[in-house]
């Protein structure tokens, strides 16, 4: 019962009510249940001896070994947080095809990479399978936060028509500046043209951090590739520990690069919401 305490101390508040509740609600314990109720209901006494409360004892004995069964497992209860993670990534919210497919295959190395992890625990690599857990799942995280801007700015109308029209309504402004011979227009027009410039440059400065993010998203679904081929090979020819800490480095170094790209990318957002 310690070490069950200890494992379940080492989740966070939603993952253990997600345990503690896929181990109450399994199908085996409705079997057991319903079971229970009808041998009550039709066989009360199958002997002389039996007591009124023994299908009742022996089902609630049943459900409690299923109950603690579950929170022991660890490849169980690793699989049920691993499902419950992925489903909030879920890639059918993401509208454009590609992106959506590329956001399930990230899911799809994730998922084999923490299974190869957790099913070689205790060499090299595998004795911190949760560290490895934790750091391909904020890859994840942000990967998907990268699919879904990439995805709202494709399916934005109006910012599509502001990149079309502002250069074209710039060039009108500074013909109509340079004819214009009032100072106080002038002057007037000389804002506008100042507030449309800065316009351009967010609407650019977007553009760029889009294009960039694209670039990310094909080169992180090509690390994690890497990552599943090198789990594969590291466990394969026993390679020595200095190899597995350089694979924990790359994923590090991933993790922090799309970590910065997503602050950039927010922060051009909040700027370009400024201004539309």
């Amino acid at each position: 019962m310690t070490n069950l305490r200890t494992k379940l101390a080492m989740l966070s508040e939603k993952m253990q009510w997600e345990v503690v509740q896929y181990a109450l609600f399994r199908w085996e314990n409705a079997v057991l249940l319903a079971g229970t109720i009808l041998l009550m209901a039709f066989v009360p006494h199958p002997f002389p001896w039996w007591p009124v409360w023994g299908w009742a004892v022996l089902g609630l004995a049943g459900i409690v070994a299923i109950f603690l069964s579950s929170l022991t497992s660890a490849a169980a209860n690793a699989r049920l947080l691993l499902k419950t993670f992925q489903e909030q990534f879920d890639p059918r919210g993401i509208h454009h095809p590609e992106l959506r497919q590329r956001m399930a295959s990230a899911l799809e190395y994730q998922r084999r990479i923490e299974t190869q992890v957790r099913q070689r625990s205790g060499r090299l690599l595998w004795d911190r399978p949760e560290d490895v857990a934790e750091q391909v799942k904020e890859w994840i995280r942000y990967i998907y936060q990268l699919a879904v801007r990439l995805d709202a700015y494709r399916q934005d109308a109006l910012l599509e028509m502001q990149r079309n029209s502002v250069p074209q309504e710039i060039g009108q402004l500074v013909a109509q500046r340079q004819k214009e011979t009032n100072p106080l227009f002038q002057q007037e027009l000389d804002q506008v043209l100042a507030s449309k410039r800065k316009q351009l440059d967010t609407l650019q400065a977007l553009e760029t951090r889009m294009k960039q993010a694209e670039f990310q998203m094909e080169q992180s679904l090509a690390a994690l590739a890497t990552v599943d081929s090198q789990i594969q090979l590291i466990d394969a020819q026993s390679v020595e520990s200095g190899r597995s800490e350089r694979l924990m480095e790359d994923i590090r170094e991933q993790v922090n690069r799309l970590n910065d790209l997503v602050s950039s990318l927010n922060e051009v957002y909040q700027a370009e919401s400024g201004i539309t």
